[in-house]
């Protein structure tokens, strides 16, 4: 299929790319800088240039794929609501440029904020609706395109997706450590994430795009639940610093914006996800990836 993909240079969508090329896809590739563009070049993928406030492109990308693959977010921490904004204006545009073709739209989303109390399961609705909720409501605005002829896929996210040259959550906690010269859990340690290899994750999205039905959540989950503590200690361990507690008031000040994600529980499992597609991921472990240098190998 000729595969159309968004965030086509970052963490997760530039090994999307290539293991989309192995299995003999073709890709067009979202590239909003120059450097992005040489970089889908060199692999052989076909640039589009653009970005996701620039409609047109996007219109004009889904509408001459067989599939949409949309990983790009603009993660503007400092600004979330022009973030919301700017998810739902692209997951509408292309979306639209879908409709009644059946092709595959397969949409990134968390699975932060989906339920307290217990693992995600792919049968929880999201509770974000609208331009005003988390990620202005994409994942239940794609999902709405289902009765429109559009094999909308969503693809949920554990909060770490880890491997070499992650800059990501687990990357900014080994730079605090750093900084700080201890390697820091918040309270006890018992908040819990959910983990998945990089590769494992891109080996989905594409059997999600090959065979998921319309409508279908996907969780990419290997290791349903993490402690905290577990996390901070491989750390410590790796980087030879002591391991502490970090009081909840303190934990921006010592960790940074992520302090407050540390301190919260976000799980979820895949058990139904991986009996659909025979997902059997093989990748390490994110302890495994920490103690191996993931995080400190330049």
């Amino acid at each position: 299929m000729r595969a159309f993909v968004t965030g086509a240079t970052g963490w997760i969508g530039s090994a999307v790319v290539d293991e989309l090329t192995v299995a003999g896809h073709q890709v067009v590739g979202l590239a909003r800088s120059d450097a992005a563009a040489q970089t889908l070049a060199s692999k052989g993928v076909d640039v589009l240039r653009g970005d996701l406030d620039d409609l047109d492109s996007l219109r004009r990308g889904a509408a001459q794929a067989d599939t949409v693959i949309h990983m790009a977010n603009k993660h503007d921490w400092g600004n979330p609501a022009e973030t919301d904004r700017s998810e739902r204006a692209s997951v509408h545009t292309l979306a639209e440029a879908l409709v009644g073709t059946d092709r595959p739209f397969i949409v990134a989303a968390p699975i932060s904020g989906l339920v307290q109390g217990r693992p995600a399961t792919e049968t929880d609705v999201s509770p974000a609706v609208g331009l005003d909720s988390n990620r202005g409501g994409s994942e239940n605005l794609a999902l709405d395109y289902v009765s429109q002829g559009v094999r909308t896929v969503i693809v949920r996210f554990a909060p770490s997706v880890h491997g070499v040259g992650d800059w990501g959550f687990v990357n900014f906690l080994v730079t605090a450590a750093r900084k700080q010269g201890v390697s820091g859990y918040v309270g006890d340690g018992s908040a819990t994430w959910s983990a998945v290899h990089r590769g494992d994750a891109a080996r989905l999205i594409r059997l999600g795009m090959e065979k998921a039905p319309a409508g279908t959540r996907l969780h990419a989950i290997t290791e349903e639940a993490i402690p905290t503590k577990v996390i901070a200690e491989t750390i410590g361990r790796h980087l030879g610093i002591p391991v502490a507690s970090i009081a909840p008031q303190d934990a921006t000040a010592h960790f940074g914006a992520v302090g407050s994600f540390f301190a919260t529980t976000m799980t979820a499992s895949s058990d139904l996800t991986r009996q659909m597609l025979s997902w059997n991921p093989t990748g390490p472990t994110l302890v495994e990836d920490i103690e191996a240098g993931a995080y400190t190998t330049a």
